[in-house]
């Protein structure tokens, strides 16, 4: 059966019914028709004394064309652990509407392991997204308006860095010439959009303690800087207040369902290449309160999104995962051992034991940052078993267990060996977690030390630019700031064609942001861009309606 198969002939059960699988009463839902809902803040403040459950990080190897799987493994795991008797909530990412109508389509899962409703969730779902745009361009026109009027605090407009944001791939908006001030005397200048997953005001919202908290974080964004080159504030301009408005629902986690039944909350939807890639510090905290396990994503390869998982979210949150599970499949490891997409179908041992020297990066870059791994092969109709053999021959040598999952086809079932192995593990002491760098080190080393010691870097290239704006940062007292690397997510170098595990590459490093409501730096590599572009045939193309009226051709 294809996916939209098996959703229209799911039954799911009452959302009510869900929530009071974890103890959530009816009256602290919000409901958003029958399958969504969300969470009432101030039931959440109520579970503050509970102890935390434990939390599963599932993150992958550097992701291919051939597909590994993560999300899709999420929602199996979850599954499989409430198929055992345990009480457990998975925390997923909200997809964009950018990938969804460009090329990687939507992220609610696939086979028997999704997330319902599926087109709710891959579209508006409770509006989030569109509160997160509409925040960060108020704030962009209360800039442009304070010009207009007078500038009583001589906002320089050559150097405004606030950008607007939109959730579509538009590669039309990466520079746009606008003019501002007054009709008599306008400055033209230019400006640019970033994709809402990886605006600043996202960032925030997926960091944000409390309301409280959220509103701190708004007025702290730098707008740009004044003639005697201070930093001008959301604050200062009054915005911070108007944006939290309109945040206020934004920030509730959102409650929705796998097709077993499983409690998922989908809240925040940061990429992982761009941004720093988690689902929100609210829901994932709320989800410990409830559930005895709870499941969660980080994007892409763990180079990203587990680094940034470490780094930022546990260093701002004071979360820390018991266990990572690192998701390949046997496809993605002979892509990056040389294979064409094409021959994939083909049993080829040596090209897998090639390519499985990136997934021995990431299990050794996970066991530095502390943490036990859990290896889930995400199985495909086409694998053979001697290349699942070898896998788990390979897994063991690097000196972690593994397990096939066959969620896909089987939902819960199939991830049942998964779950328990990873039950094993998490009966063992809580881990120390270590983070990559420590706060005192300077930005530049702090740079320096994921590049070295995550992506196998000989050394960084700092542009001009960049060296300049980090020394700025530096003298401006916020060197104790985390550093989020937006960089491709198809290598671990600055290369999306370097497969495998490329090493004594240097890493180029064009430009320097600061995002001071979300508390760390963004340090911009090679080519990449936080506007993504849409594909020569974009999934748009195939996405409509049916006589019936019903949404047709969204994956």
């Amino acid at each position: 059966m294809s996916d939209s198969e098996i959703r229209e002939a799911a039954v799911l059960r009452p959302l009510a019914a869900v929530a009071g699988s974890l103890g959530i009463p009816e009256t602290a839902l919000i409901a958003y028709g029958r399958n969504k809902a969300k969470l009432e803040l101030d039931y959440i403040q109520q579970l503050a004394a509970r102890p935390h459950g434990k939390l599963i990080l599932v993150t992958a190897i550097t992701p291919t064309p051939a597909g590994e799987g993560k999300t899709t493994t999420s929602i199996g795991l979850g599954d499989g652990l409430q198929r055992l008797g345990r009480r457990v909530a998975v925390c997923l990412r909200q997809p964009s509407l950018g990938p969804c109508f460009g090329q990687k389509g939507g992220a609610t899962g696939g086979g028997r392991a999704q997330v319902m409703p599926m087109q709710d969730i891959n579209l508006h779902f409770t509006g989030d997204f569109h509160a997160v745009t509409a925040a960060t361009n108020l704030l962009a026109a209360m800039a442009e308006n304070h010009l207009y009027w007078g500038n009583d605090l001589a906002l320089d407009p050559d150097r405004i860095s606030w950008h607007r944001a939109i959730d579509m791939n538009d590669r039309g908006l990466r520079h746009c010439r606008i003019t501002a001030g007054h009709p008599r005397n306008h400055i033209q200048r230019t400006e640019g959009f970033d994709i809402t997953a990886a605006s600043e005001v996202m960032a925030i919202l997926c960091l944000a303690g409390s309301l409280a908290d959220l509103e701190r974080r708004l007025s702290q964004i730098v707008v740009g800087q004044r003639a005697d080159g201070a930093p001008l504030t959301a604050g200062q301009l009054g915005a911070s207040g108007a944006m939290a408005a309109l945040l206020r629902d934004a920030i509730m986690p959102n409650l929705v369902q796998s097709l077993e039944g499983t409690p998922t909350f989908v809240h925040g939807g940061p990429f992982a290449n761009i941004a720093h890639g988690c689902n929100s510090v609210i829901a994932t905290r709320t989800a410990l309160k409830l559930a005895d396990y709870v499941v969660t994503e980080a994007g892409f390869g763990a180079d990203l999104g587990a680094e940034k998982f470490i780094n930022i979210k546990c260093r701002k949150s004071g979360l820390a995962p018991a266990l990572a599970v690192l998701v390949c499949t046997a496809r993605a490891l002979k892509m990056h051992g040389g294979v064409e997409r094409d021959a994939l179908q083909r049993e080829d041992l040596a090209a897998l034991e090639r390519g499985f020297a990136n997934m021995a990066r990431h299990i050794a870059n996970l066991q530095r940052f502390g943490l036990p791994v859990l290896a889930a092969v995400n199985r495909f109709a086409s694998d053979t078993a001697a290349e699942l053999d070898l896998i788990e021959r390979l897994c063991r040598q690097a000196g972690i267990d593994c397990a096939a999952a066959d969620h896909w086809a089987r939902g819960g079932s199939g991830a049942e060996e998964l779950a328990q192995k990873a039950l094993q593990q998490l009966d063992g002491p809580a881990p120390t977690l270590h983070p990559t760098y420590d706060d005192a080190l300077p930005l530049a080393q702090k740079l320096k030390a994921v590049a070295t010691g995550i992506y196998g870097a000989a050394d960084i290239a700092l542009e001009a630019p960049a060296a300049t704006r980090l020394a700025e940062l530096e003298a401006a007292g916020l060197g104790h700031f985390p550093i989020c690397i937006a960089k491709t997510q198809y290598s671990f170098s600055a290369d999306p064609k370097a497969k495998g595990a490329p090493v004594g590459h240097v890493l180029p490093i064009r430009e320097i942001r600061l995002a001071a409501g979300a508390e760390f730096v963004v340090a911009i590599c090679g080519d990449i861009m936080t506007m993504p572009g849409l594909p020569r045939h974009p999934a748009a193309e195939h996405i409509g309606l049916d006589s019936n009226g019903h949404i047709v051709g969204l994956a």
